[in-house]
């Protein structure tokens, strides 16, 4: 007998349309995200040398030792959220490419925990360049996160299975 399919008890998807252009444009947009989360980071590591001296004046009843801790503790978790950060971007950029639907919706809340994020960068006194990533990612975040909820992008989404 001749089957033109192969057949292994699996189903076979549907082939999904081209993503639309608003797609297209968000998930360059999650690229420019990563980019820019990297020159964050590069930039925060190396103006963390004066992370030392800043833990002395805000606590100098702190032990040589405590302020190494301290300073390690800083940089460490720097690293990690960076890597995080720029991780997440390129994760999603890749899913939403792919039309995953649950990947719109978590750039979504990530999007909305950056805009918390955003309130208590400004709501800190901080030097220029410490405000300018934060919200030139914000502003990335919300273009990428309209561009994925467009008609034409909502289209894209939608199981293949529904029409």
């Amino acid at each position: 007998m001749y089957q033109p399919y192969p057949s292994g008890g699996q189903t076979v998807e549907p082939e999904r349309p081209a993503a639309p252009a608003p797609v297209l444009n968000a998930v360059k947009l999650m690229y420019a995200g990563a980019a820019v989360s990297t020159v964050s980071l590069v930039v925060s590591l190396v103006n963390i040398s004066g992370t030392k001296s800043a833990i002395r004046k805000a606590r100098p009843t702190l032990t040589v030792a405590q302020v190494n801790q301290l300073n390690t503790l800083i940089i460490a978790l720097a690293l990690i959220s960076g890597v995080v950060g720029i991780a997440l971007w390129l994760w999603m950029a890749r899913a939403n490419s792919q039309g995953r639907n649950w990947a719109r919706i978590l750039s979504t809340v990530l999007f909305l925990l950056a805009t918390l994020d955003l309130v208590g960068v400004f709501s800190q006194p901080k030097t220029v360049i410490s405000l300018v990533f934060p919200l030139l990612t914000w502003l990335i975040g919300l273009g990428a996160v309209f561009l994925l909820w467009r008609r034409p992008s909502t289209a894209f989404f939608r199981p293949q299975g529904l029409v």
